[in-house]
């Protein structure tokens, strides 16, 4: 293996067997010691501001909000497009458990729909079968379930592993049905679908950063979203000092925001390097035993964070990694399979999410990753299945 490109920054350390380590290198520690020495480490300092500015500048947002992490960010986002308990949200089955809990937590119920088993995305075919037979929309312009007469409010999409669905056609659905789109971008900072980039689809689109694909800040997400009236929405429910109505303290301290700001900075680099990694994995374990790669949706240039592929052997391999001191990492359950969310309506022909999630497995996917480890992990997988 000879790619000049490959080459680790020098802050390389001994994380690279790891999942996905952070990088450092850049104005991390600057900025961070610029918050100690001024003593502005609380909420409202000013590099919240500047990160924010940054996340919208990166992805061509009009305005955009730093929260305390994700489910925060998530819940608030539910709670801005008018989420009320007894409502339903379509949501993956295959996701993250914070996805549902933010639906839970907002007094909703997840209404799980199973994935593709290509890209992992939401199946749209599914979703729009269902609702076509299941639901209509009332005088209100609301979608009502026939079975239970309640609401569906809207759709979480979660772009997961950095892939996104046919988010065209999801928006199709979306005006067809009456439905708010919320895009989960936790995983796709960078990511983009027709050229477009991931959250510039929904009302308001959520990345998170407490242990990002992309950046690392320890803690940290931002919302953001093209409608003024929103953004205000969120910025006043993030704080509980506003006197209209009830808010939670979501907001992020300075610190974590000094640090997502010196990761922004680096964001074309990582993104770079992330996909220089994968392509390196795809080259090198084509064919290898009963390898098979998320495929992603046409139209989508994804952002490579974490490198997963499913094998009928993932626990035995996944043994076999970490006895080499090789990181990896299971997918997430169905949400369907927490014990949370077991009684839910879950809309599935093949349980696609089900097999995906006994299959899948990421391999170390960090930036800081050097020639000899990424040929150490390749070696190892190659390996296992001889």
């Amino acid at each position: 293996m000879s790619h000049e490109s490959l080459t680790p920054p020098p802050s390389e350390g001994a994380g690279g067997r790891l999942l996905s380590s952070p990088d450092f290198s850049g104005n991390e520690w600057k900025y961070a010691k610029e918050c100690l020495d001024t003593g502005q480490v609380s909420p409202g300092g000013a590099f919240a501001g500047r990160f924010e500015q940054a996340v919208a500048a990166f992805t061509g947002a009009e305005h955009a909000l730093a929260c305390v992490n994700g489910a925060s960010a998530l819940r608030l986002a539910l709670r801005v497009l008018g989420v009320a308990a007894g409502d339903y949200v379509v949501l993956p089955n295959l996701a993250p458990p914070a996805a549902a809990h933010a639906i839970a937590l907002a007094g909703a119920e997840p209404l799980l729909i199973d994935v593709e088993p290509g890209g992992w995305q939401l199946s749209l075919e599914l979703l729009e079968d269902f609702l076509g037979f299941n639901a209509v929309v009332n005088e209100q312009d609301d979608l009502i379930l026939k079975r239970d007469g309640r609401r569906v409010r809207g759709i979480l999409a979660v772009h997961a592993l950095g892939n996104m669905a046919d988010m065209e056609s999801l928006l199709f659905i979306a005006r067809r049905y009456h439905l708010e789109v919320l895009e989960d971008a936790s995983g796709a900072l960078g990511s983009r679908f027709r050229g477009k980039p991931a959250s510039a689809f929904g009302r308001l689109g959520v990345f998170s950063f407490d242990d990002g694909p992309a950046i690392f800040t320890g803690g940290a997400a931002v919302i953001v979203t093209g409608e003024e009236a929103l953004a205000r929405r969120a910025r006043r429910l993030s704080s509980p000092g506003n006197g209209d109505e009830p808010g939670d303290d979501y907001r992020l301290p300075n610190i974590p925001a000094a640090i997502g700001l010196a990761q922004v900075e680096r964001l074309p680099y990582f993104l770079e390097r992330k996909k220089q990694v994968a392509a390196y994995y795809r080259q090198q374990l084509e064919g290898v035993g009963d390898i098979r790669f998320q495929a992603p949706t046409p139209g989508v240039e994804p952002n490579y964070g974490l490198f997963t592929f499913c094998t009928d052997e993932m626990r035995p391999l996944q043994q076999h990694l970490g006895a080499h001191g090789i990181e990896s990492r299971p997918l997430w359950a169905p949400v369907n399979r927490l014990p949370a969310y077991s009684r839910c309506l879950y809309i599935r022909r093949e349980d696609h999410s089900a097999r995906l999630s006994e299959r899948a497995l990421s391999i170390p996917s960090s930036t800081t990753l050097s020639e000899e480890q990424l040929e150490e992990v390749v070696k190892q997988i190659v390996a296992f299945f001889k």
